[in-house]
């Protein structure tokens, strides 16, 4: 009960449904959602945890402007990708994944361990295997795997912190329909690039087949 309430607030909140400056009640989510007033108080908390809103006394609860969310959190980057703003938060997401897998996967070449390196090249293969027969949930789950690894691995922990994050985003992308039957023969070649170079020790290459792996994202999901 809480989960659901909470997901159907969160989404509100994050498509604007509820705008910045908008109040909620704790009686008010009891009448609307059927609730105990503990659920209630139990989801405004965790709302409040993630800046979404604040509470104060004689005032209530206040939906907080965007720039004062937490946009990291796993959580709203899934709200915001099940609401209709959704087009803008997959901008922003690849953008940030741009930024940060190239050098997370230099980094895995430069750091990985041996076990880690040798995991990489397994789930590469497993990719190529699961996307020509088109098992989407399979690889789905592989894909969440390789490229969690890589920041895992890389030597970075503020890197590693988006590792829900990036899980997240690969499963919105599955869910909603925006990927292949069958993915590009050019992105499975690219992860295996990317492990073979990782498993080689070459940042250089690793970087570069990084780079190849999300421009397809990019162009895949139709941003510029």
């Amino acid at each position: 009960m809480h989960e659901r309430v909470l997901e159907a607030v969160g989404i509100a909140i994050a498509s604007g449904r509820l705008a910045p400056g908008g109040r909620l009640t704790l009686e008010g989510l009891q009448q609307d959602y059927g609730i105990s007033r503990t659920v209630a108080r139990d989801t405004m908390k965790v709302l409040e945890s993630m800046n979404l809103v604040y509470s104060r006394r004689r005032v209530g609860i206040v939906v907080q402007d965007p720039s004062l969310w937490n946009v990291f959190d796993p959580k709203l980057v899934r709200w915001r990708l099940a609401s209709d703003r959704r087009d803008q938060q997959y901008s922003s997401l690849t953008e940030l994944r741009i930024a940060v897998e190239p050098i997370a996967a230099a980094g895995a070449a430069r750091r990985a361990s041996a076990a880690e390196r040798a995991q990489l090249v397994s789930l590469a293969a497993d990719l190529r295997r699961l996307g020509e027969a088109g098992d989407l949930e399979a690889f789905l789950a592989a894909d969440i795997a390789f490229h969690q690894l890589l920041l895992r691995s890389c030597g970075n922990e503020m890197f590693r912190a988006l590792e829900a994050m990036v899980a997240e985003v690969l499963t919105s992308r599955t869910r909603q329909g925006l990927m292949p039957f069958k993915p590009r023969a050019q992105a499975l070649q690219a992860h295996e690039d990317v492990a073979a170079a990782v498993a080689g020790g070459d940042t250089a290459v690793a970087e570069r087949a990084m780079h190849h792996i999300l421009d397809e994202v990019r162009e895949a999901m139709g941003l510029h």
